[in-house]
């Protein structure tokens, strides 16, 4: 069995990975840039990728996969839609991702030192999940 930190913080990784598969989804057809396109098509399918290895280990602890909370879902549903209402470029969906960016590897982070017990194979999924959040604001900064 294991502890509950593994389960824990596997469960905000999985949530974490499917907001920002969300994210990636609800600013995919605004894009205009056809190399910003394929950098945000590529995120989404290794977060996709990285999800359903959370997704099994989730399954080899007997739990069950977290969803994104509906109020934080809602509130970057609604960010996203004002920001771009105002301004529909390429440089307005760089910034939303790098936001997101920022906040899912803060919250990451902050998971990472509250579930201190939790197993090598989740911390090292965390450290995985944060390397990609890290690798596509990095990769963004072109566009801002």
């Amino acid at each position: 069995m294991a502890n509950s930190d593994t389960i824990k913080l596997l469960q905000e990784c999985d949530s974490g990975s499917k907001m920002a598969v969300t994210s990636i989804d609800e600013v995919l057809d605004k894009v205009c840039d056809s190399k910003l396109m394929q950098l945000l098509k590529e995120s989404k399918e290794h977060h996709e990728k990285l999800g359903n290895e959370i997704h099994e280990m989730l399954k080899k602890h007997g739990s069950e996969e977290k969803d994104p909370s509906p109020i934080a879902k809602g509130m970057s549903w609604m960010k996203t839609n004002m920001k771009i209402g105002m301004d529909d470029s390429d440089a307005t969906i760089a910034e939303l991702i790098t936001d997101g960016c920022d906040m899912g590897t803060k919250s990451l982070y902050q998971y990472l030192n509250e579930y201190d017990d939790a197993e090598h194979s989740a911390k090292a999924a965390c450290k995985k999940l944060i390397s990609i959040e890290e690798e596509l604001r990095d990769k963004l900064r072109d566009y801002l």
